[in-house]
């Protein structure tokens, strides 16, 4: 009753309609700064998306500062009068501001999981709660009945506000630590490390380092003894060493694969008869797909232990080649030159190494001819550039009037009667069809 008498009185002496105007005018002054600033960041392209939204009140940065002209017009305003809706606004924009900000840094981190938008909600209910009980002045109490809860575990005992302490402080420190990372990542990585295979293996090296440095702070700030950790590395390390070698060999071969640069993102190899395209290298697993979409998951250890064919390790052409066999009286060179014109009219088809043609072999029925060409793309398909080439040079020596020979054969006919003669028929008169 003392508490909500203290209210009661807070709000008589307050002056309400002044107040209102003093968080219209904050709220405001605010959207207007954050407009103008996030457009001028915009137009540099250097907006963060945890600060800045598509509209400016979408972001984080709305309600902070938003809380900061209110704070500082609550500041001058309480030397002359009770306060009591700039209290509550104070409270509620500040609990706003770190949901604001937890919620966007889970979602930039975490797009497409469907957990973490639960933990934000989970988050959100639980700091709005904290943001009424300050406002009604009930904060002070409900922690004091929280620390007064008290929890055995084995020998020892520890309140329950201490745990929900240790979980926020946990829970924030992750949240800043993949903050800055990202920030490390979009600021340094991206600007100064060019190849693919070292950047994701930079971001997964800050990304581990940040979030152990991160976890060891806020378990000493809960008041959790460090040196208790040794056990548990010791458990962990026996672990690893007899139930999870597999798991450890994936995740070591994973940093190896990285760092060597053997196999990065982007090159075509062949892996136990898979071929297809890197698209992701991750610290456990390798993700491998094929021109027909499909996806291949191969452990990283595989890829150290086993044979793998890189088919753009030291040079990104792309070899492919067309046979075809014309009549034996062809004219060699014009041959050779439809061939070349049909490779050249390609626009995939690099010019340089240009295309060559070869004759290949003496057959019964024609000559063999080999058309190389390459490509730098293959992972726009193999298979299209091999059509779109072939049904040029088919055009073209249809145009010429190169002939292509139809192999042909001698049948004999028995009759199988008393008396009955063999007939041969022309080779000339019937092809193998017949």
């Amino acid at each position: 009753m003392d508490i909500v008498d203290k209210l009661i009185d807070d709000f008589n002496n307050s002056s309400a309609w002044l107040e209102f105007f003093i968080v219209l005018g904050g709220l405001l002054l605010a959207y207007v700064c954050v407009r103008f600033w996030g457009r001028h960041l915009k137009h540099k392209g250097r907006a963060a998306s945890v600060w800045f939204g598509s509209n400016p009140l979408h972001g984080a940065m709305f309600p902070l500062m938003a809380l900061l002209w209110i704070y500082i017009a609550q500041a001058i305003t309480v030397q002359y009068m009770p306060v009591f809706w700039l209290r509550i606004a104070i409270s509620l924009l500040c609990s706003l501001t770190v949901i604001r900000f937890v919620a966007r840094v889970l979602s930039k981190s975490f797009p497409q999981s469907t957990g973490m938008r639960l933990i934000e909600r989970v988050f959100s209910w639980m700091v709005w709660g904290l943001a009424v009980l300050h406002s009604l002045g009930l904060l002070t109490q409900v922690l004091a009945e929280l620390d007064a809860v008290r929890l055995t575990l084995g020998k020892s005992q520890i309140s329950l506000l201490s745990l929900i302490e240790g979980a926020l402080s946990t829970g924030l420190m992750l949240v800043v630590v993949l903050w800055v990372s990202s920030l490390f990542e979009q600021h340094v990585i991206n600007r100064w490390v060019g190849d693919l295979s070292m950047r994701k293996v930079s971001m997964n090296v800050t990304r581990g380092v940040l979030i152990t440095v991160g976890l060891l702070l806020a378990l000493s700030w809960v008041g959790m003894d460090l040196t208790t950790l040794s056990v548990m590395g010791g458990a962990i390390g026996v672990g690893l060493g007899f139930g999870m070698q597999k798991i450890a060999s994936n995740y070591v071969s994973g940093f190896l694969v990285l760092i060597e640069r053997a196999l990065r993102i982007g090159d075509n190899v062949r892996v136990d008869g898979f071929e297809g395209r890197i698209t992701d290298i991750k610290t456990r697993f390798t993700v491998i797909q094929a021109l027909n979409g499909r996806e291949s998951i191969v452990p990283n250890e595989t890829l150290i232990t086993q044979r793998v064919e890189n088919l753009t390790q030291s040079d990104r052409r792309f070899s492919l080649s067309t046979t075809m066999v014309v009549g034996m009286d062809s004219d060699v060179e014009q041959v050779r030159q439809v061939l070349l014109a049909a490779a050249t009219s390609q626009p995939r088809v690099l010019a340089q190494p240009g295309p060559s043609v070869q004759l290949v072999d003496f057959l019964e029925h024609g000559l063999q001819f080999s058309l190389n060409y390459y490509i730098s793309d293959p992972q726009n398909g193999q298979g299209n550039i091999r059509s779109d080439v072939n049904l040029a040079v088919l055009q073209g020596l249809r145009a010429a009037g190169i002939q292509l020979p139809v192999p042909r054969q001698v049948l004999e006919w028995s009759g199988g009667a008393p008396g009955a003669k063999d007939v041969k028929v022309d080779p000339e008169a019937v092809d193998h069809r017949v």
